[in-house]
């Protein structure tokens, strides 16, 4: 069935600090390696007037809702994650950062953003690393191979801010014409009528997820 839709494109909308964005993820692997072209657009979710602190009773909330996507998925959430990322106190839930530090990855090749992403979400949720700021995202992309971006992170050119401003840009547009009611949400554009796919069905079987697009 992975044939019917091989060159095929979706576009996915995604947060960076969105623990079910995290889940999805092998499920984006297997329709890359299936030939299936995917074009990620952040957003911007958390970000801005989205941003919250993590205090105790969002901390509560997060893990308990990890444990279930853990369960659903397979995608671990470690103890170093709810130690050092959930349990400490005066901290954002900001993906401001890692948001930006995406757009700098696939500046010069949009390919690169789906490795930037899984990148900093295995930095929060398996390493409990600091992705909410630039310092932090521009360590865990160098660490990952990805010097450039994070050199251009931590000095962003206009180019890099225009460019992150037409990405989140495009993202927030499309979700709203959708009607889509949270991420991730992924889309199907065909003579530019985009048309929304369930999240449900990114946390399902793949051969149904595949049934979605091809119809």
């Amino acid at each position: 069935m992975a044939a019917i839709v091989s060159n095929s494109e979706v576009t996915y909308l995604f947060d960076p600090l969105c623990g079910w964005c995290y889940g999805a993820t092998p499920m984006l692997d297997r329709l890359s390696a299936g030939g299936v072209r995917v074009e990620l657009l952040p957003t911007g979710l958390f970000s801005g007037a989205g941003a919250r602190p993590m205090d105790e009773g969002f901390a509560a909330h997060a893990w308990a809702n990890d444990q279930r996507i853990e369960r659903l998925t397979g995608q671990k959430f470690t103890q170093a994650y709810q130690h050092n990322v959930l349990n400490v106190r005066g901290t954002l839930l900001d993906s401001h950062a890692a948001t930006l530090g995406i757009s700098a990855a696939g500046l010069e090749d949009s390919s690169r953003r789906l490795f930037a992403l899984k990148t900093i979400q295995r930095a929060r949720y398996v390493d409990g690393l600091d992705i909410v700021t630039i310092e932090g995202i521009a360590e865990v992309l160098a660490a990952a191979g990805m010097r450039d971006a994070g050199d251009l992170l931590k000095a962003p050119t206009e180019g890099l801010m225009t460019a992150h401003r037409e990405l989140v840009g495009r993202g927030r547009a499309l979700f709203q014409r959708l009607h889509a009611d949270g991420v991730p949400a992924l889309a199907v554009i065909r003579n530019d009528a985009p048309r929304l796919i369930g999240s449900n069905a990114l946390f399902g079987s793949f051969d149904n997820l595949v049934a979605h697009i091809a119809a």
